[in-house]
C-alpha cells in the first residue's frame, strides 16, 4: 500500500480519530511546530542581541545564516538515518537534542557560543519537519495516511508566527525567552510522544549503508547554495560572495542527482523524479515557495519601512494566512479525491496570480486589512497546490521510501523558497527612495504572477496519482551495483 492509498483509504486502528492518536499526534507536531518558528523568531532579536553581548550586526546575522547552513546539512543525513535507525527513534533523539540546545542558546554567554549552538540547533532540528510527516502519511501512521488539520495549521501558522511570537517574547523577558521557550514546550511534546505506538514509521534496517560520496556533494552543495541566497539578500547578486557560492552549489546539487541516480544506497534517494508527476510536483513546488515565501518576507518590509506599522501590527496582519493557509490545505486534500489533479493545482496557481495583482496596487496608504485580505487570499491558494502536490510525488513510494520523498520536497522548497526570496529582496533592497521602493513592490508583483501563470501551464502536465488499491507501479528503481 502506498502513502496515496493511504490517504483516500481507511484509517489505521491506531489512527488520529482516537483520543490517543490526537494526543499522539499533537505531541508529533511540536518538534516542526518548535523548529519552523526557530527559523524566523531569530530575526526580530538581532538588535537586542547585539546590544547585550556587544557584538555588531554582522556577527549577529551568523546566529540567524548559521541555523539555516546547518539545516541543510543535516537534511542530507536525515533519509539515511531514519531508514538506519527506524524514522520514530531518529524523530525522538532530534527532539530531545532540540530541547537541550535551546537551552544552551538561552545561556549563551558570547556571540560565539550562540552562533555554535545556533548551528547546532538547525542541525539537530532538521529531521523533525520530514519525518513527523513521514510518521502521518505513512500506511500506519497516527494521521491516518493524511495530513490532519492540526497539522497543517501548525505547519502553515508556524513562519508567520514566528516574527510575532518573537517580539511578545523579547517585550515580556528579553532575547534568552525565544530559545527559552523551548525547553517546556519541547518536554510536553516529549511526554506525549511516550503515548505513539510502538511500530509507528519505517523501523530499522541494518541494511542500509551510508553513502559518504552522495552525502559530501549533497551537504556541501546545499550549504553553498544557501549561503549564496543569504548572501544575495545582504550583498546584492553582483557580489561574487553572493553567485559564486550559489553557482558552485547548484552544480554541486546536479553532480549529486546524477550520483544518486547510479547508485544502490544514496544519501536521499531520487529515483521518485524519474516519474513525470514526482518531478512536476518538485518543480511547482519550487515556483510555489518563491511566491508563499517571497510574499512573508516581503510584506513585514513593505508595511514597516513604508507605510510606518509597528512589528506587532504587521505580525497580526500575517496570522490570519497562516490560518487560512491551514485550513486551505485540508480543504485542498479533500477536493483531491474527486477534481483532477491537474486541475485543482491549476486553479491554486490561478488564484495566486489574481492575488499577486494586489501587489501592483500597494500604495504607502494601503490599509492594513486589505494586506491581510490579500494575504488571506493567496493562503488558500497554496493550500490548494501544496499538498495535493506533495500526495502526487509520494503516490508512487513504498512505505520504506517516505522519508527520501519528505526529505527532498522539504530541501527542494527551501532550497527554492530562499533563492527566490533572496532574488525578490535584491529587486526591493535597490529602491533608494520612498517612491523607488514603491515601483520596486509593483515590479515584484509582476514577477509573482508571471510565476504563477508559468506554474498553471505547468501544472496542466500532471497526471492523476494511484488511487487506493491501486499498483505503485511507477516507483521501479533499478538494480544498481553498490
Amino acid at each position: 500500500m502506498t502513502a496515496a492509498s493511504t490517504t483516500t483509504g481507511t484509517a489505521p486502528a491506531t489512527g488520529a480519530s482516537t483520543p490517543l492518536g490526537a494526543i499522539a499526534r499533537y505531541g508529533l507536531l511540536i518538534g516542526p511546530l518548535l523548529s519552523m518558528i526557530d527559523s524566523s523568531i531569530v530575526n526580530v532579536a538581532v538588535p537586542d542581541i547585539a546590544t547585550e553581548l556587544g557584538a555588531d550586526l554582522t556577527a549577529v546575522q551568523w546566529v540567524v545564516s548559521g541555523y539555516l547552513l546547518a539545516l541543510g546539512v543535516s537534511l542530507s543525513v536525515t533519509a539515511y538515518l531514519a531508514k538506519r535507525f527506524g524514522t520514530m527513534r531518529i524523530y525522538t533523539i532530534s527532539m530531545i537534542l532540540f530541547v537541550l540546545v535551546s537551552a544552551a542558546c538561552a545561556i549563551a554567554p558570547t556571540i560565539e557560543f550562540l552562533i555554535a549552538a545556533r548551528a547546532l540547533q538547525g542541525f539537530v532540528g532538521a529531521p523533525l519537519v520530514p519525518l513527523a510527516l513521514s510518521i502521518l502519511l505513512g500506511k500506519d501512521g497516527i494521521g491516518g495516511g493524511k495530513v490532519p488539520i492540526s497539522a497543517a495549521l501548525i505547519l502553515f501558522l508556524a513562519p508567520a508566527l514566528g516574527p510575532t511570537l518573537g517580539g511578545l517574547l523579547i517585550g515580556a523577558g528579553g532575547w534568552r525567552w525565544i530559545f527559552l521557550v523551548n525547553v517546556p514546550v519541547g518536554i510536553i511534546g516529549l511526554l506525549l510522544l511516550v503515548r505513539i505506538p510502538s511500530g509507528i514509521g519505517a523501523q530499522p534496517n541494518r541494511a542500509t549503508r551510508f553513502d559518504p560520496v552522495g552525502f559530501t556533494l549533497l551537504a556541501v552543495g546545499l550549504t553553498a547554495a544557501l549561503f549564496g541566497a543569504t548572501e544575495g539578500t545582504a550583498e546584492g547578486w553582483d557580489s561574487p560572495a553572493s553567485y559564486l557560492p550559489l553557482g558552485i552549489g547548484l552544480v554541486l546539487l546536479v553532480l549529486y542527482t546524477l550520483w544518486a541516480l547510479r547508485h544502490a544506497h544514496p544519501a536521499v534517494d531520487v529515483q521518485m523524479i524519474r516519474n513525470k508527476n514526482s518531478a512536476l510536483a518538485l518543480l511547482l513546488q519550487v515556483l510555489c515557495s518563491v511566491i508563499a515565501f517571497g510574499t512573508v518576507f516581503l510584506m513585514p518590509i513593505f508595511t514597516q519601512s513604508v507605510q510606518g506599522h509597528s512589528a506587532m501590527a504587521t505580525g497580526l496582519a500575517l496570522l490570519p494566512q497562516g490560518i487560512i493557509m491551514g485550513v486551505g490545505t485540508v480543504v485542498g486534500q479533500r477536493l483531491s479525491r474527486i477534481v483532477p489533479l491537474r486541475m485543482l493545482v491549476a486553479f491554486g496557481f490561478l488564484v495566486l496570480a489574481v492575488s499577486s495583482v494586489f501587489l501592483l496596487s500597494l500604495e504607502q496608504d494601503t490599509p492594513l486589512w486589505g494586506t491581510a485580505l490579500m494575504l488571506s487570499g493567496r493562503a488558500i491558494a497554496i493550500g490548494f497546490v501544496t499538498t495535493p502536490l506533495l500526495v502526487a510525488m509520494l503516490a508512487p513510494l513504498p512505505e520504506e521510501k517516505l522519508a527520501d520523498g519528505n526529505t527532498l520536497f522539504n530541501i527542494t522548497q527551501r532550497l527554492g523558497g530562499s533563492i527566490g526570496v533572496s532574488i525578490l529582496g535584491s529587486l526591493v533592497a535597490g529602491g533608494a527612495t520612498l517612491a523607488a521602493t514603491i515601483d520596486a513592490f509593483h515590479l515584484v508583483g509582476w514577477v509573482l504572477i508571471g510565476i504563477a501563470l508559468v506554474g498553471l501551464c505547468v501544472s496542466l502536465w500532471l497526471t492523476e496519482p494511484p488511487r487506493a488499491g491501486d499498483q505503485p507501479a511507477s516507483y521501479a528503481p533499478p538494480a544498481l551495483a553498490d
